[in-house]
């Protein structure tokens, strides 16, 4: 009986979300196109459980997600030369890494403050710390840059303790798994730089 009572629609919603999810970065560090509209897929499963979660950061998150997985999809699309080679994996600017870091910490500190004076949100700042930083991170991936990987990487190891807090098991293991395929995706990105890892 409680086997049963664990397997609700959540559990396999959530179940579902592990497995696009991962699909999704292993598609990401093979730099394959099909990860952005899996990630769309991706997206909608997640909606449902953070709002179920109350961790409306996350869910405010995935909607920007929903834009940027357009918006990754639009441009390495787009970035496609007529001989059909994909767009090139580049480094970011020290301007462009500071912009995303101090957007991050704007919006860590602002959108914390806020959920945590006008919502019954958990972890609002933890949660918000991930939500901004994953936004500049998808930013960065979106525009193949290599330094997501970093930026993911910090966020996974936060977010994995937050869903495990949270009674999210499978998303826990999720993330967790994101911090090795962080690792993964940043070395083999730098080989496509044609830099030893």
């Amino acid at each position: 009986m409680e086997f049963m009572s664990f397997w609700t629609l959540d559990r396999a919603l959530e179940l579902a979300g592990l497995g696009t999810g991962l699909a999704c970065v292993w598609l990401l560090i093979r730099q394959h196109i099909a990860t952005w509209p899996l990630g769309i897929v991706y997206v909608f499963l997640s909606l449902y459980l953070f709002w179920q979660a109350r961790l409306y950061a996350d869910f405010l998150l995935h909607l920007g997600f929903l834009a940027l997985n357009g918006y990754g999809w639009w441009t390495w699309a787009r970035g496609r030369s007529d001989s059909g080679e994909a767009l090139p994996v580049t480094r970011s600017s020290r301007g462009e890494l500071l912009g995303v870091v101090l957007l991050g910490l704007v919006g860590t500190v602002m959108f914390g403050t806020l959920f945590a004076r006008y919502t019954d949100a958990s972890l609002p700042y933890w949660d918000n710390a991930t939500t901004a930083f994953s936004l500049g991170a998808m930013w960065l991936s979106a525009r193949k840059r290599l330094e997501n990987w970093v930026l993911w990487f910090a966020v996974d190891v936060v977010a994995t303790g937050i869903y495990a807090l949270k009674g999210l098991p499978f998303y826990a293991v999720l993330y967790a798994i994101y911090l090795g395929l962080a690792v993964q995706g940043y070395r083999q990105w730098r080989q496509s730089l044609g830099v030893a890892a």
